[in-house]
């Protein structure tokens, strides 16, 4: 019975190897997704950039649109002022002039703050997508880099199943469901050392007699308080 006890000890430590594989391939992974998500924040501030240059050449569009119109409205006043017979209808015309020149005043103003504006948003967008280069040749070495970490991991976790394989045919199958019930709810603390006549998996103290039956291990012993598999470590035993 030593013999297999033993063996749920080891087991029970590939178990624990293998489960360690799932966190350290998201670690790696992680490593991929940050670079990822830094090219996605890039590229979508640079569409929003584009939205934002767009919306700017339409404004100005409308405001050349209707500093034309205005000129236009200036020639044909200026005409007017030529045919008008009293003093009063020239006033009225001088006054449309003078607002239709404000108006093409703001209008070139307004023109010549949306330029400013298209021209920063463009030299934004380039240092952007400068560094959108960057990342993308970044994500490259990236990607090299976490297939070959991966690649290593996903060997040396195939070596652990296998070493699992040939374990579990050595062990008796009644022993073997034993474990797996407990295993489905202590994880990989199904099989636990005891210390100073305390599992190690509930800290609780045993009693002399469990602890007997840990030291002499001529059957599988389990925790009294929280049913975990005991044994003792070698140095402890000697």
């Amino acid at each position: 019975m030593k013999q297999y006890i033993q063996q749920l000890v080891e087991l029970s430590k590939i178990d624990k190897q293998i489960d360690d594989f799932g966190p350290k391939i998201e670690e790696v992974k992680s490593r991929l997704q940050k670079v990822e998500e830094e090219k996605k924040a890039l590229e979508e501030a640079i569409a929003k950039i584009d939205e934002e240059v767009q919306e700017c050449e339409l404004k100005k569009r409308k405001n050349e649109l209707h500093l034309q119109e205005l000129s236009e409205k200036l020639s044909e006043l200026e005409k007017k002022s030529s045919q008008v017979k009293t003093e009063k209808e020239l006033k009225a015309i001088r006054l449309e002039e003078d607002i239709a020149k404000e108006q093409i005043n703001f209008a070139h103003d307004e023109i010549a703050r949306l330029e400013k504006i298209c021209e920063n948003k463009q030299a934004e967008k380039e240092a952007l997508e400068a560094e959108l280069g960057s990342v993308e040749e970044r994500l490259k070495e990236v990607k090299k880099e976490v297939e070959v970490q991966l690649a290593k991991l996903e060997k040396k976790r195939e070596e652990l199943f296998k070493q699992k394989s040939e374990l579990v045919a050595k062990i008796p199958q009644q022993i073997l469901a034993f474990y797996e019930k407990i295993r489905r709810w202590a994880g990989n603390t199904a099989v636990v050392p005891v210390k100073q006549q305390a599992c190690m998996g509930c800290f609780l103290k045993i009693n002399d007699k469990t602890y007997a039956n840990v030291i002499k291990g001529e059957e599988i012993t389990t925790c009294p308080h929280c049913g975990r598999i005991l044994y003792i470590e070698e140095e402890d035993a000697q």
